[in-house]
């Protein structure tokens, strides 16, 4: 991992987790998901394309993680890229 992709994510899981933000509980702490789209199941998305997720929306029973891809859309109505376009809004500001 190079110091950009190091200095990228950082500043990605300091927005906090981008799914409380929608929800209405901002900063929240957060970790970096790979958004798997396109990507084979061993193969993550490029750095450029992570996410910051608090625990639970990642790794719980009740997040990407334990519900899959399609349950976490249901669930929470959003998909992993419109999470990733406002990440991105929020990093260009």
């Amino acid at each position: 991992m190079t110091k950009s992709d190091r200095s990228h994510l950082n500043a990605v899981a300091e927005l906090g987790c981008i799914l409380c933000l929608r929800l209405g509980t901002p900063g929240t702490p957060a970790e970096i998901h790979h958004p798997r789209d396109g990507q084979g199941m061993s193969q993550r998305a490029p750095h450029t394309d992570a996410i910051p997720l608090c625990a639970y929306h990642h790794r719980s029973s009740e997040g990407f993680h334990g519900l899959g891809r399609r349950g976490f859309e249901a669930t929470y109505g959003v998909t992993e890229a419109e999470l990733l376009s406002h990440v991105r809004r929020l990093l260009a500001a």
